[in-house]
């Protein structure tokens, strides 16, 4: 009796269900928080299931009960050798090999080509992130074109070719013999694709130059995160430098131009986008340094953290339908393809890039050369794609790179002294 006016009542609507529908969809689609929760709820229909199943088989003491063909690949899951190796000083990657050779132009020979790798890599990759996300595709005189919305699809394709890359590397080369438990890349794993899915969609509502900056200003999380998850204890000019990058990026987001470009304009959403990816992105960071205290390589950490990032983002965009949306995009616009391909090769590249020049010249060297490619990053976006930045947001960049290269000056020469430390003594561990 209650439920016919209200079926009678919505006749009208369902007559008309196909056009009211997808404006609906559309009107939500646009809002990023909403794509954000669909996208994690697909994350945790892989994620629930999985943690049941390990809970069982930990309940059920499987290691001692277990048997069958699938028993090897359970272990290597659930419980791995659980063997654990002594932290390493760096605590992500191993110590670097000393050169056999003192060969000086062999050296510098090897520090050129570590570093136009990173910067043609890096560069290209930024570059080619801010094209995607802020420009349109299939533009004529008649029609304005369309733009690529699907952020998810775009850390998808970085991630397959990474896992394959990886895959490729630890098959062809001899890798120290693996025992953590599968599972635990999982947690690194969704922490970056949703670290990645933010920075991608933040482009949508700030200037590439702004999210360089934010990622500058992530070592202040990061030293919060080490404190909460790693218990570490920091120097006082990590937390000067920290501040000093805090006033800088300030200094740049307040800053304003009258005839800035439409697209530099920062918006709250925006700014909440580059907070969930500094936050998310520092808890990989913690992650997989905690996750290096088994006995693993870089590449066998690329590879276990990828394989977790295909399975939740593909899975997603299937309970989605957005794959085959984005497929017929790339269909439809070869250039969009061209540029998501070119995309993952840089991604991938950069990677190998990182390991080999931090095992070749170390840490030190490796942030300084990364340290040049986010100047070099934003010069480049301001000079493609016409970005305003003021006299005051010019000091705010200035000051946040001074204040890196004070952390990378200072951080050698805490490791030089503490290589001094008597036996028995160990120094502070830093990000």
């Amino acid at each position: 009796r209650f439920c016919l006016p209200f079926v009678l009542a919505s006749l009208p609507m369902m007559a008309t269900g196909e056009q009211i529908l997808p404006a609906l969809q559309d009107s939500w689609g646009d809002f990023w928080l909403f794509r954000f929760f669909v996208n994690a709820a697909g994350y945790a229909s892989i994620v629930v299931p999985g943690f049941l199943l390990i809970q069982y088989f930990k309940r059920r003491n499987y290691l001692e009960t277990g048997r069958g063909i699938c028993f090897p690949v359970i272990k290597s899951c659930v419980f791995g050798s659980e063997v654990k190796s002594v932290h390493q000083e760096d605590g992500s990657l191993p110590p670097r090999a000393e050169p056999t050779e003192s060969s000086t132009t062999r050296q510098v020979f090897k520090l050129l080509f570590c570093a136009a790798g990173l910067q043609a890599s890096y560069l290209t990759w930024g570059v080619l992130q801010e094209r995607v996300m802020t420009r349109t595709y299939g533009a004529t005189e008649t029609d304005p074109g369309e733009k690529f919305t699907d952020s998810q699809f775009l850390v998808f394709m970085n991630r397959i070719l990474a896992f394959t890359v990886a895959g490729l590397y630890c098959a062809l080369t001899k890798q120290p013999r693996h025992g953590a438990p599968m599972y635990k890349y999982s947690f690194a794993s969704l922490s970056n694709i949703l670290s990645s899915w933010c920075q991608y969609e933040a482009l949508k509502y700030i200037s590439f130059p702004t999210q360089v900056l934010a990622k500058a200003s992530k070592v202040i999380p990061v030293m919060m995160m080490g404190k909460l998850v790693s218990r570490k204890s920091y120097e006082y000019w990590e937390y000067l430098t920290a501040a000093l990058i805090s006033v800088g990026v300030s200094m740049f987001l307040l800053s304003s131009a009258p005839n800035r470009h439409v697209s530099t304009v920062t918006t709250f959403s925006g700014i909440v986008l580059l907070g969930g990816y500094i936050i998310f992105d520092s808890f990989t960071s913690n992650w997989q340094d905690a996750l290096f205290t088994y006995k693993m390589s870089p590449v066998q950490m690329m590879f276990g953290v990828n394989v977790f990032s295909c399975l939740f983002t593909v899975g997603s965009l299937l309970e989605q339908g957005a794959l085959l949306e984005s497929l017929h995009f790339m269909a439809r616009h070869s250039e969009f393809t061209a540029h998501a391909v070119l995309l993952s090769v840089c991604s991938a590249c950069g990677q190998l890039f990182i390991f080999y020049t931090i095992n070749q010249f170390g840490a030190a060297v490796f942030t300084i050369i990364m340290t040049l490619r986010q100047a070099f990053a934003i010069l480049l976006s301001c000079l493609i794609y016409g970005h305003a930045v003021t006299v005051v947001g010019g000091m705010g960049v200035a000051v946040v790179f001074v204040a890196l290269f004070l952390r990378v000056y200072a951080r050698s020469r805490m490791k030089k002294r503490s290589k001094k430390l008597p036996a028995g003594e160990t120094p502070v561990q830093k990000v």
